[in-house]
């Protein structure tokens, strides 16, 4: 608990327990080792989930599902190593869900969260509020860590802010 804390100084308990077996996982660990959106791939998901949880718990929505979901979206490896970067947007949610799946009983909106968290790049929607958010949130961090383009992380973000609006208001 010491190395999260020493990383995000105001996390509360709460969201240490709701993640803590999927920290101590052995694979989970080995994301520390991989660049990612100019970071590291664990950062990267620890300050979604974090941001996730902190969002959805202050909403009153499924905030242990949606922090899960989040920590394990960007769960894989060098699966894509050998594709194009678009055909790598495109596909890497299909491995992270695998390598869920495989090390942890996920619920139905966890795997969704994970599987949808590119729409509109991958059009697969998301079929629940917390997806979106995780979607929205995994952009918003993209832009702020600097991996991708501005101009392509605004588009994508005030895209799914738009989609997730009018879902929303219907």
């Amino acid at each position: 608990m010491k190395n999260i804390k020493e990383n995000y100084i105001h996390i509360d308990n709460d969201f240490y327990y709701i993640i803590e077996d999927i920290l101590n996982n052995k694979e989970f660990q080995k994301l520390k080792e991989i660049k990612h959106h100019g970071i590291t791939r664990y950062n990267h998901l620890l300050r979604v989930a974090y941001h996730t949880y902190k969002f959805t718990k202050k909403h009153n929505l499924k905030y242990v599902e949606a922090t899960r979901g989040a920590l394990l979206h960007d769960f894989f490896f060098d699966e894509t190593s050998k594709d194009s970067t678009y055909k790598a947007l495109k596909t890497h949610a299909t491995y992270a869900l695998q390598n869920s799946c495989k090390h942890f009983e996920l619920t139905e909106l966890e795997k969704d969260i994970i599987k949808t968290h590119m729409f509109p790049v991958e059009f697969k929607k998301p079929h629940y509020k917390e997806s979106y958010i995780v979607d929205i949130v995994d952009d918003i961090s993209s832009l702020y860590e600097r991996s991708y383009s501005i101009r392509e992380s605004v588009l994508r973000a005030f895209t799914f802010l738009f989609v997730f609006l009018t879902v929303r208001m219907r």
